[in-house]
């Protein structure tokens, strides 16, 4: 699948899902005056979501490679944070939810990486380098698979369809 807007990929969705729980986590009263934690994570929950974001609008693999890393830069933040939260004595009311947390930055982390080692491994340049040619062949390409996954639906309905 190809995705056109960065709020259809996977990997933004369950950073924006991150960043909302950090968010509801730090509502919680552990976090009132604490210095600069209850800030400092949330910034780096809602950095992942919105790295994605602007390597994705960016146009190029390489740049969006490059945000992939620093969204995974700040996955580890919120991590490194997280741990923080366990081992301090005030936090302790909050243990299963920071583990969980944990765990889905853990997820959200190894995510961002296979995304990664894919466009690494791609010749694709990305949209910024498609010329009018390539565009139109692209936009063909699209209406054809279009078709033909409208008439598998059409011949899964029980209607006989003559392929060529």
């Amino acid at each position: 699948m190809k995705y056109k807007r960065f709020e259809e990929l996977p990997v933004w969705q369950v950073g924006m899902a991150l960043a909302e729980r950090v968010f509801a986590l730090t509502e919680h009263k552990a976090f009132n005056y604490k210095g600069d934690l209850r800030s400092q994570l949330q910034r780096a929950a809602l950095s992942v979501g919105n790295n994605v974001a602007e390597g994705f609008e960016r146009g190029t693999t390489q740049e969006l490679l490059t945000f992939l890393y620093i969204a995974r830069g700040s996955v580890g933040e919120v991590r490194s944070m997280l741990i923080l939260c366990e081992r301090l004595p005030y936090f302790a009311a909050l243990k299963s939810q920071i583990s969980d947390l944990k765990s889905q930055a853990e997820s959200v982390s190894r995510q961002l990486r296979a995304w990664a080692d894919s466009l690494q491994n791609s010749d694709i340049k990305g949209p910024r380098y498609l010329s009018a040619r390539s565009r139109a062949g692209e936009e063909q390409h699209e209406r054809a698979s279009a078709f033909l996954e409208k008439l598998k639906q059409v011949q899964g309905k029980g209607a006989k369809v003559v392929q060529p």
